[in-house]
């Protein structure tokens, strides 16, 4: 089985960017610019936002950290969203999620005008991607996206089953399938029979948020599998996958952590060059 090191290819990705906005600086005489918005002292978020920053500065971006109290006016976040939408220095706009329960999310990430939308929320986003078209795509299903491609180049043809309908994850996620030419079966938690939809499958892609709900036996012999799941139970963090039972089946399977997690910075930071590629034009 091969196992799939998401710190090697989030790593090789951030070397690629790395040069390409030294390319983009001598071409444009400027850099990207990410400006990441941070409500409250989640610890997880300020950890999720530290290593954002962190990665940005690492391939060249110019990087911005706002930072509000919990009890901040939703007023005050939507002007300073506004004011960033207008600051030409400013190639991408993150609020980062969960918000506190008095601001509205669906509100904030329509905000955000879809050529800064680096986490590919904005519903002009979403259609853009469901159509086909150019678009902004979330940073998790990107990153599996491309760990997947690393493994198998040509999907064409290929059974995918994505367990999980999330606007995160799932639904993003079969769109990138179907571009693909796979052919995709998104399930959940209501689906009958699971185990059976999951055993016709080449691709499986995980993120229902249930620990260890994809078992050894579900998986047929050569199945990629990539696991998206980050649950905490009493033995520690878990997938939503069995690993050491999957692992004795799969022919590639994501570790959690360590697997799709270093991705989703990386798709960041490679979603904050698109938009400044693309606000070049």
């Amino acid at each position: 089985m091969i196992l799939i090191d998401g710190k090697k290819a989030a790593a090789e990705l951030r070397e690629e960017l790395k040069k390409e906005v030294t390319d983009l600086k001598t071409k444009y005489n400027k850099v990207p610019g990410l400006t990441v918005i941070l409500i409250g002292d989640m610890t997880p978020s300020q950890i999720y936002v530290r290593n954002k920053e962190k990665s940005a500065n690492e391939v060249g971006l110019k990087s911005e950290v706002i930072k509000y109290p919990d009890t901040v006016q939703e007023e005050t976040v939507l002007e300073k969203i506004e004011e960033l939408n207008n600051n030409d220095s400013v190639s991408g706009i993150l609020v980062q999620l969960p918000l506190p329960k008095h601001i509205d999310k669906q509100k904030v990430i329509e905000k955000i005008v879809p050529s800064k939308d680096v986490d590919g929320f904005h519903p002009m986003n979403v259609g853009n991607l469901s159509s086909g078209y150019e678009s902004s795509v979330p940073c998790t299903p990107l990153g599996c996206y491309l760990l997947i491609k690393k493994i198998e180049p040509n999907l064409s043809g290929k059974k995918a089953v994505v367990v999980g309908r999330s606007n995160l994850n799932g639904k993003p996620m079969t769109q990138l399938l179907l571009k693909e030419n796979c052919t995709v079966t998104i399930t959940h938690s209501k689906t009958k029979d699971l185990k059976a939809e999951c055993l016709e499958a080449d691709i499986i892609v995980a993120a229902v948020g249930i620990p260890e709900l994809v078992k050894g036996d579900w998986v047929k012999k050569d199945t990629i599998v990539i696991d998206v799941g980050i649950n905490k139970t009493d033995k520690g963090i878990v997938g939503d996958v069995d690993f050491d039972e999957v692992s004795k089946n799969a022919k590639a399977l994501t570790p959690v952590p360590g697997g799709v997690g270093p991705m989703t910075i990386a798709c960041l930071l490679k979603n904050t060059i698109e938009c400044f590629k693309r606000s070049q034009i």
